[in-house]
């Protein structure tokens, strides 16, 4: 099965954005190439645009207090497991106070660094991060893979606080969610109401159709396109019926 998933909110498309981010530091971290740890800091630095339009930091600690707040109401109902409830509860405030303890603006320890800096300034130029272009840059990336894991953990561990509450907020938003089984009639499917609001929508459909879901929504209407995956296909709609889950999950 593949997953799409469709933010209906800027808030949780930024979350689901710097989610990828991480996720491809994790990866090219781990790595020894000079290109992957490359990747690592164009990574980086992709945060640092991202989380510079928002106030990210108040929005995580608004959103996990308010999910503490709610999970603490659940202390009584007999449905609900103390050990669990205590574990997220746990997991949740100290994501919290990381939070908290992080001083200034998010990456802030690396708009300090001149070095660092000198080097986005010259990546935003298209193929730009030659040896001729960052002579410095260039020795960096020679040196051995241990010591630029060491200055890439420097860099990367300050974000931690900031991955954890954004690893919270998207698991508690995906575990919310509500299945529905539909079919879309010769790749097209559609729904109006209001019944089924939500900030994030999971589509699931068998990697077998050779067919990729494009979604509109808003509070009045659901649309589902499912199109060729091939850009040169003819047809403008995959032209059978399709069966799909869609997840409707909302905080």
């Amino acid at each position: 099965m593949i997953c799409y998933e469709l933010p209906l909110n800027e808030r949780i498309r930024m979350l689901l954005r710097l989610e990828d981010l991480f996720d491809k530091i994790d990866f090219f971290s781990a790595r020894e190439a000079s290109f992957e740890h490359h990747s690592v800091l164009v990574a980086l630095f992709e945060i640092l645009d991202v989380t510079s339009r928002s106030d990210l930091k108040s929005d995580l600690l608004q959103e996990l207090d308010k999910q503490r707040t709610m999970l603490e109401g659940l202390r009584s109902n007999p449905d609900v497991s103390e050990q669990a409830l205590d574990h997220i509860l746990q997991d949740i405030r100290a994501a919290f106070r990381g939070l908290l303890d992080i001083p200034g603006r998010i990456g802030g320890h690396l708009r300090d660094d001149e070095w660092l800096m000198s080097v986005k300034q010259r990546m935003n130029i298209p193929g730009a991060a030659c040896e001729f272009d960052l002579p410095a840059y260039h020795y960096w990336l020679s040196l051995a893979p241990e010591l630029r894991r060491a200055d890439l953990k420097d860099w990367i561990t300050p974000f931690t606080p900031i991955r954890s509450g954004i690893n919270i907020v998207l698991n508690m938003l995906r575990n919310s969610g509500r299945n529905y089984h539909f079919t879309a009639v010769q790749g097209v499917f559609q729904q109006t109401g209001s019944e089924h609001q939500a900030h994030l929508l999971r589509l699931h459909i068998s990697s077998e159709f050779a067919c990729v879901p494009e979604i509109s929504a808003n509070k009045y209407a659901l649309n589902i396109r499912f199109v060729p995956w091939r850009p040169d296909h003819k047809a403008d709609v995959y032209e059978e019926d399709v069966p799909f889950e869609l997840t409707f999950c909302s905080l």
